[in-house]
This record gives structure tokens, C-alpha cells and sequence, in this order.
């Protein structure tokens, strides 16, 4: 009876061990198959197709080397897992997404933020904090304006320069530096665009002209440099009528009149200031530039003219306008 069971002991295991070597025999067969048919077709075929891109994006040999290697070492298992992933790419991602009507512009995004009342109620203007010299109220004033747009305040960034506050008017010297250096430079950028770009197209003196006046207008620079910049300004300015005179802003043009009268230069004023009564004769700006530039120069006649004609309009007048008719009248 002992001698029967022990028989038929061995022959248990002799067939578990011939299951376990036809298994081991398959998954061999199954994972040389694979690494034959992908190292002499699939790779192959996927590097015709991909051409010019990087080896590492898709499957190489080296991929299909580890994974036989992984087959090799792991029967069933290894080969079972490789299929399932397989499987679950070709059901889940084998569709690419269709991103065509897809914006990632920021310029789309309008971010609503919640109002600090606490800090808002405490904020006083920097013109008022420097006047009255108080150093706790000046000090978060000048903390609020550069959480902000800094190139909108250059102006009253600068009044900080002369404020007994040494951290002050540390704060406002290293700002002004800074954003003034960068002016600089992309200012000579644009020059240097203008100059290059072809005879149709208008892209860096707009860029230019929208970008000079709005830091030309806080007169934060010397004279000598103001004088220098609002000259480039007009070289774009000249270039952008000559291509597309129409093309300009009201905005634009009137940035021109204005930058020229400030540095003094009233023939070519006066031209700017025709331009724009050309182009937006129905703007409230194409008459008060004139009634500026004749205020300045002191033309008695042209500037009583310009106000009656205003008067005459159908254009829309706003208060500070309204109460310059009322002087005058």
C-alpha cells in the first residue's frame, strides 16, 4: 500500500513538472514570436512612418528587447500583462483628440478677483502719501502700485524719487531703472523691425507707436532722451501713414499731436493735427489737438475758429471739453 502511493506520488509530479515545462515552452514560442515580428516588421514600419522623429517617442528594439527579456522571466504573467496594456491602449487612446477648435489664448481669460476691502480701504494715492509725507501710508502706497501695472504709474513712481523715505524712494529708483532699461531696449527692437519689415506691412510701427506713447506720456525721462524717443516715435508714426494712413487709430494720432507738442516741435503738430481731422473728422480728439496746439503757440484766431466749429458739431463733448467752451465763450 506504501508502495502504491509512493508510485503514484511520482507520477503527480511528473506531470505537474511536464504542464509546467509546455507552459514555460509557450510562453518561450509566444515571446520570441513577438520579438522577431517587432524587431523585423513593427519597428521598422513605424520608423518609416515617423521619419525625422525622435527614436525615444515610440517603440524601438530596445523596447522590444526588455520586454522579451520580461516575457522570458515572468511566463504568463509577463506576456498577459503586455497584452492587457496593448488592449487598453487601442480602446481608450487609439482616437486622437481633436484640438482644432481648441483656444489657449490668455489674452481669452478674464480672471475675477475678489476685492481686498480690508486693503482697499486703507490705500491712499501715492501723490497724497508723498504730500503729506507720511512714511507707513507712503510705503503701502508704493507696495499697492507695484502689485499692479507698473508701466501705467511710472509717473507717480517718480514723484517717489524726491520723498524723504529712503526706502521710498529706493523702492521707486529700482523700479524706474529697471522698466526704463527695458523701454530702452525694446524700443531699439521695433526700430530695428521697422527698418526691416517689408514695404506692406505695418505690425512694428503699430507695436511701436501704441508702445512709446504710453510711456512718453508720463515724462519720466530727461528732456534730452524724451526728445530723442518722440522722434523715433514719428519716424514709425511717418512710416505707418505712408503704408496705410487709414490703418491708424484715433488714439495714435492723437498720441503723435500731443508728443510733438510737448517737446515743442509745432509745425509738425499742426501737420499731425490736420492728419487726424482728415481721417476722424467726427472725433472729439481731431478738434481739441488743435485747440491744444493753437492754445500754445497763442493763434488767437485758429484757436476761437477751431472752438466755434466745435460747437457747430454733432460730436459728442465730454466735461473737461464743456467747461473749456464755457471759459471761452
Amino acid at each position: 500500500m506504501t508502495a502504491d502511493s509512493e508510485r503514484g506520488r511520482r507520477m503527480s509530479l511528473s506531470r505537474d513538472e511536464y504542464i509546467f515545462l509546455i507552459v514555460v515552452l509557450v510562453n518561450t514560442i509566444i515571446a520570441v514570436l513577438y520579438f522577431l515580428i517587432s524587431i523585423l516588421f513593427v519597428v521598422p514600419v513605424r520608423n518609416r512612418k515617423r521619419e525625422g522623429e525622435d527614436e525615444r517617442l515610440h517603440d524601438n528594439r530596445r523596447t522590444c528587447l526588455l520586454r522579451f527579456i520580461v516575457m522570458l522571466l515572468c511566463p504568463v504573467v509577463g506576456p498577459l500583462f503586455f497584452f492587457m496594456v496593448h488592449l487598453f491602449y487601442l480602446t481608450v487612446f487609439r482616437f486622437q483628440v481633436e484640438l482644432d477648435d481648441v483656444m489657449f489664448s490668455k489674452g481669452r481669460v478674464r480672471t475675477q478677483l475678489k476685492a481686498d476691502e480690508e486693503r482697499e480701504m486703507n490705500v491712499i494715492p501715492l501723490e497724497e502719501a508723498i504730500a503729506v509725507n507720511d512714511r507707513k501710508s507712503l510705503r503701502t502706497a508704493m507696495l499697492n502700485v507695484l502689485k499692479g501695472e507698473i508701466k501705467d504709474s511710472l509717473s507717480a513712481i517718480s514723484l517717489a524719487l524726491e520723498t524723504k523715505d529712503s526706502e521710498s524712494s529706493h523702492y521707486a529708483a529700482a523700479v524706474l531703472s529697471h522698466e526704463l532699461n527695458e523701454f530702452r531696449i525694446e524700443v531699439q527692437k521695433l526700430y530695428l523691425g521697422i527698418r526691416e519689415e517689408k514695404d506692406d506691412q505695418t505690425e512694428y510701427e503699430d507695436t511701436m507707436i501704441n508702445y512709446t506713447d504710453k510711456i512718453l506720456k508720463q515724462k519720466v525721462f530727461t528732456q534730452l532722451e524724451q526728445n530723442r524717443f518722440v522722434k523715433m516715435m514719428i519716424e514709425a508714426a511717418e512710416s505707418f501713414y505712408a503704408k496705410n494712413p487709414s490703418g491708424m487709430t484715433q488714439q495714435q494720432y492723437e498720441g503723435v499731436c500731443l508728443r510733438l507738442l510737448e517737446i515743442k516741435d509745432y509745425e509738425n503738430s499742426e501737420k499731425w493735427c490736420m492728419r487726424l481731422a482728415k481721417q476722424y473728422p467726427d472725433q472729439l480728439s481731431s478738434y481739441t489737438c488743435k485747440l491744444k496746439l493753437y492754445f500754445t503757440v497763442r493763434n488767437r484766431e485758429a484757436f476761437f475758429q477751431t472752438l466755434e466749429a466745435l460747437k457747430k458739431s454733432d460730436v459728442v463733448i465730454d466735461n473737461e471739453t464743456l467747461e473749456l467752451i464755457r471759459i471761452f465763450s
